[in-house]
């Protein structure tokens, strides 16, 4: 039996206000929030964030890999909404940037 992709969810101690830039950067509304636990995007595939009282320290092992028309100014709005950049990477022709989110959850952005 084939599975199929659901959702990516994020672990936080403090899920509202990351749901929200989330939300924000991926232009999906946030449409259930589960009693402020669980807090479900509106994208596709859906993005969540649930409480979690310990989130797994260190670098993050899943991550999103995020494109835009024009990934310097994708990363330039990141960096203005509060992400950090972690690196910026090559591969022949091909350039993408590593970034964390407000609560240091890594993602990348890279040109269409």
């Amino acid at each position: 039996m084939a599975l199929s992709l659901s959702m990516v969810t994020f672990d936080s101690a403090d899920p509202e206000p990351l749901a929200r830039w989330w939300s924000a950067r991926l232009g999906a509304e946030i449409i259930d929030s589960n009693d402020a636990f669980f807090y479900v995007l509106g994208s596709e595939p859906r993005v969540a964030v649930q409480r979690v009282d310990d989130p797994t320290p260190g670098k993050n092992r899943v991550h999103l890999d995020l494109t835009a028309p024009d990934a310097d100014a994708a990363r330039d709005e990141a960096l203005a909404a509060g992400a950090t950049l972690v690196g910026e990477h090559s591969y022949g022709n091909f350039g993408w940037y590593v970034l964390a989110d407000p609560q240091g959850n890594q993602f990348c952005i890279s040109q269409h």
